[in-house]
């Protein structure tokens, strides 16, 4: 029985850390463990040119503690206005790493995303030319669309269409939900990879909703029926490199989470990595969690994989903080509901 797994430094190819007091308390949970991550720039207002995440990267290596190494991967939010050649700019000097799609009114801070998708043709073909990744919030908006169908939905009629009219575009599906987005992802050659949540591999939409509202299990996409959690396990202990981590850890304070009409979001910063070794020796894959952490998301983005290594080591059951404080809020840290085993060694 594996006691002991050494492994390369991990990334988080799907994070978001905020700004501000939040920032300052959150940063540091992902700079434990992980190398890089690719920061989500949905802020209020949202990273859309270089300048901002020129701006955004300095608050971040500002907030970072200085005995924590970390390199944050910038992103450009996508809208309609959108400068092609702002993005490629950005890009050649090696400031972003990619360029976020959301549909406007999909998830937190939404509102200025793409509601005509031909209005950013020009920028996705300087994309697909430039070989810069979209990563693709999957799911449509549509209010005659049931919440749990949307993600298999919007493969169907927005994301194959897009792919089929723009070739060689380089597309990342995260945090995949479903039976339909793991094959689809597995089946769509080299420019198609996906990313998957720790939380995603772990709850399915009963532990939402029975015996009362789970708000602290609510995320968007919503969590879907146990068959598409135990596809999405399949496909991340696979080895396959369509694969690999995302956490998108997303911390909301407490009290925006406790509410009536509750944010969406986990934040699994703190503990991903033991959770992720407990799914992963459940599973009989431990061998593979070097390869969904630290390998394919570097392969897909084309970037060495960390030098450094992590040990993991398997014990008495950690005892993580259910909160973490930011300034004057506190934010939940996400409950997988066992016992977590596994210790990341300092």
């Amino acid at each position: 029985m594996t006691e002991t797994l050494r492994i390369l430094r991990p990334d988080d190819w799907h994070l978001h850390l905020r700004d501000g007091a939040m920032m300052k308390a959150v940063l540091p949970e992902t700079a434990r463990h992980f190398a890089r991550a690719i920061i989500m720039p949905n802020l209020v207002p949202p990273v859309v040119t270089s300048s901002d995440a020129a701006a955004y990267r300095d608050r971040i290596l500002g907030a970072l503690p200085a005995e924590q190494s970390f390199e944050p991967l910038m992103t450009l939010y996508l809208t309609e206005e959108t400068d092609p050649e702002d993005v490629a700019a950005a890009h050649e000097s090696g400031l972003i790493k990619a360029v976020k799609l959301y549909p406007a009114g999909a998830t937190t801070n939404s509102a200025s995303g793409v509601r005509n998708f031909d209005r950013v043709r020009p920028v996705l073909e300087r994309m697909a030319d430039i070989g810069l990744p979209l990563c693709v919030h999957g799911e449509v908006t549509s209010s005659e669309v049931d919440i749990f169908d949307r993600e298999a939905v919007f493969i169907d009629e927005v994301l194959d269409p897009l792919r089929r009219s723009t070739p060689g575009l380089r597309v990342v599906m995260e945090h995949l939900t479903t039976r339909e987005g793991v094959e689809y992802a597995r089946e769509g050659g080299p420019d198609l990879a996906a990313t998957i949540t720790t939380h995603h591999l772990v709850i399915n939409r009963n532990h939402l909703l029975v015996g009362g509202i789970k708000p602290h299990y609510y995320c968007l996409p919503v969590a879907k029926r146990e068959e598409h959690r135990l596809a999405l396990r399949a496909a991340a202990t696979s080895g396959d490199p369509s694969f690999f981590l995302g956490t998108d850890s997303a911390p909301h304070p407490d009290r925006l989470k406790e509410h009536a009409c509750g944010c969406a979001g986990c934040f699994t910063a703190t503990n991903t990595l033991s959770i992720l070794a407990e799914v992963f020796e459940a599973d009989d894959a431990l061998h593979q969690l070097e390869t969904f952490t630290s390998l394919n998301g570097p392969q897909f983005y084309r970037l060495p994989p960390n030098a450094e290594h992590i040990t993991l080591r398997k014990g008495a059951p950690n005892e993580y903080p259910s909160h973490i404080s930011a300034g004057d809020e506190q934010v939940t840290v996400f409950d997988p509901g066992f016992p977590l085993h596994w210790h990341v060694e300092p």
